[in-house]
This record gives structure tokens, sequence and C-alpha cells, in this order.
């Protein structure tokens, strides 16, 4: 079996420009992925068919899963009569806004580069992965990237300032869509993106945590008052910065000593379930 790494992204910039034609919404997003992943385990099937066999029981084991889509869009284009059976051992929260199904596509897409031999560059693979949604394509390169269109034009980016990421996610899923469709464009307050190209770039701690944002927050804090009992919690408890990443609920706050890393966790834990403490991964190479 192959084994392939699937790690969670973080948005440090989330904005939103536009209405498009097609439907989706123009977006400018800085994304970072994190050290806390799912493994996919790819195994060739004789007759020809995808399974999904998954460790959490949320997880769609149809046409809905994303790995699926992944699988079916290599097989059907290039002709592929083997099938596949796809093993999601799941440590990311699902329907968080950690972009977890996204990585379980990319990272689908990558092994199965390898395992049926297409020779691929991840260029090419993330042109599919831009097919299957938004995050694919960049969950495919992983590292640091800037991104516009809908998500799926993607630009390099160095690693942020090292530091250590607290994630907190509350008992709620919350809808995409929902959160898109509550989205008033021409009320948004638009994040300082080139401020944190430049932080990034620089590698400045402090302006990176001054210029974090996220467009949809205010829609989902709305619909979820929750979510904002996190944020104020984190804060309180001595996160530099703190920010919902994608359309939530997950609450992602910054910390640059390690003593306050702890203080954070424990407070969190006391009602919050899913709380983790994970590195950024920053660089594209990690990923493998």
């Amino acid at each position: 079996m192959l084994y392939v790494k699937a790690p969670a992204k973080i948005n440090l910039i989330l904005d939103v420009l536009q209405k498009r034609p097609d439907g989706y919404h123009e977006v400018e997003m800085i994304m970072t992925t994190v050290d806390l992943a799912d493994r996919i385990g790819l195994e060739t099937r004789k007759d020809g068919q995808i399974q999904i066999i998954s460790t959490d029981r949320y997880v769609p084991g149809d046409y809905r899963n994303l790995a699926y889509q992944a699988a079916k869009l290599l097989k059907d284009t290039y002709g592929i009569r083997e099938g596949v059976s796809i093993t999601l051992e799941k440590k990311i929260p699902v329907s968080a806004g950690l972009a977890g199904g996204s990585s379980d596509a990319a990272a689908t897409l990558r092994g199965l580069n390898d395992l049926w031999n297409l020779n691929l560059t991840l260029d090419q693979l993330a042109e599919h992965g831009a097919k299957i949604g938004s995050d694919v394509s960049f969950c495919v390169y992983g590292g640091t990237a800037f991104a516009t269109g809908r998500g799926e034009l993607i630009q390099e980016l160095p690693s942020p300032p090292n530091c250590w990421i607290v994630l907190a996610k509350p008992a709620i899923g919350v809808s995409t869509a929902d959160v898109y469709g509550g989205l008033k464009v021409n009320e948004v307050i638009h994040p300082k993106t080139q401020d944190m190209i430049h932080a990034i770039y620089e590698k400045d701690y402090e302006l990176m945590c001054r210029s974090m944002g996220n467009a949809l927050e205010a829609v989902t804090l709305k619909l979820h008052p929750e979510v904002m009992m996190i944020k104020e919690q984190m804060m309180k408890f001595g996160a530099d910065a703190v920010l919902m990443s994608g359309s939530g609920p997950t609450v992602f706050g910054v910390v640059q000593h390690k003593s306050r890393v702890n203080r954070i966790y424990n407070g969190l834990r006391g009602f919050c379930d899913e709380v983790y403490v994970v590195r950024l991964l920053g660089d594209r190479d990690l990923l493998a």
C-alpha cells in the first residue's frame, strides 16, 4: 500500500472581492499548511472499482467524497482500467474550514500519479484539482501560497515566521454555501493582503499578526456565536493573534512563545473537545 500525507491548511488572509458570472466568488487568500494531517493509503484493485474506507463515520464513502472524485477524474481522463481502495486515516476535523476533504483529494491525486505511473507534473495535478474544488489546487502544492481567482490560481510564497498554532473547533458544522450566501460583498472589510505578503517575505512576526484577516468571519460569527466565544477566550489566554480559518468554525491562535501554548490549550479544553497544538509546515518540500 502507498501512503500519502494530507496536511490541513489555515488562512492567514481570506478576502472576497466580488461574485463571478460562474456563481463562485473572486477571492484573494494566503494559505499555509500546518502539521495536522490525514494519512491516505492507496492500494490497487483489479476489479476497476473505487472504494473509500474512512476512520471517521461522518466522511461520505461514495461519489460525494473528494478523494473518490480525484480517483475517478484520473481514471476517466487517462483510461486507467484498474481500481483503487482509498483508506482515509482522519486526523483533520470534518467540515472545519481546514480543507481536510480538499487535502485528501490532493493527496489522492499525488499518490495515484505514482501508483498508476502517470508522470504528471504538480502543475498538471493542480489543474485537475481545480475541477474538484477551489482549495484542491493549493493542497496539491502545499507550503504557503497566495491564491486568487476562485482559489485555484496559485503563487508560491516563502514560509511565514516560525510560530505555534493552537486550533480549536467547536462542536458545530458550518455550511460554506450558507456563509457565502450571507455575505454582502459591498460591506466586506478587506484584510491587508499586501501587508501580509510583506510580513511573510520579511519574516516580520508582529506585522503578520496585525495583518491577519478573514472577510467571511463576520458572517460566521453572526450565525454561530460560539465561534466568537472561542476567539475571545484564545485572546484572553494569551494568543498573539486569533482568526477563523476558511468559512469556519475552526479558530486558530498564533503564539510565538511555547510557555503560553499550554495555558491556551488547557484553557480551551475546558469547554472545547477538539483542540490541537501544531507547528507551521510552511514549505512545499515538507509535504513529502
